[in-house]
């Protein structure tokens, strides 16, 4: 059987996914999915980022998986996409409008969230009014 090191090594091999952590301590990335829903998923992956059918450019895609990322709570991924923006030609601008983004989805379903259960609770703390100065 091959180690990552060895898959890595194969014109075939999908970077995140054939992962050898080096001289990192732990196993490679992946090393308790099974391999044939491993290499389902990294078919998927392939046909999202690696094929010449896709619409979007590789620095826009990076930079909504960051978003993805931050809102998922992947640490290796924020990470990964943070490298691989960065490698495209995101700026630092760019990086910081995606995380700001991310960070007003996030809290709009904070809101969501809060809103169904006052209304399941039949609470209403702070009736509706205009919330912004004119």
């Amino acid at each position: 059987m091959a180690n990552d090191s060895e898959v890595a090594n194969k014109k075939d091999s999908i970077p995140g996914i054939d992962y050898d952590p080096g001289n990192k301590k732990g196993p490679a990335s992946y090393s308790m999915i099974e391999p044939r829903l491993k290499n389902i998923y990294a078919q998927f992956y392939k046909e999202t980022y690696y094929t010449d059918k896709k619409v979007l450019d590789a620095k826009t895609q990076e930079l909504i998986a960051l978003g993805c990322s931050l809102i998922a709570k992947c640490d290796g991924c924020i990470e990964g996409h943070i490298t691989k923006a960065l490698k495209e030609g995101a700026t630092k601008e760019e990086i910081s409008e995606c995380i700001v983004i991310a960070v007003g989805i996030n809290a709009a379903a904070i809101v969501d969230m809060t809103d169904k259960a006052a209304a399941k609770l039949k609470l209403n703390h702070f009736p509706a009014g205009l919330s912004r100065k004119t």
